[in-house]
């Protein structure tokens, strides 16, 4: 599990690159991130997605989205 300020520093960057590509506001970004289901999994060691890149965990976000 990545420590506390590397996770941050991951959830930083990938809304910021949620909020360019939806074209939202981070702030906007921010509340997408928190309330989907990949940010769970992010924070869940076993399914160790925090060691994927941040641009295939914002397509997890976007694809979650768009089946919804």
């Amino acid at each position: 599990m990545l420590s506390d300020l590397l996770m941050w520093n991951k959830i930083g960057r990938i809304v910021m690159r949620l909020s360019e590509k939806l074209e939202i506001s981070p702030l906007r970004a921010l509340d997408v991130f928190y309330t989907s289901t990949v940010c769970n999994r992010l924070h869940d060691p076993e399914t160790e997605l925090y060691t994927f890149s941040d641009a295939y965990i914002v397509d997890e976000i976007i694809m979650e989205i768009r089946n919804n």
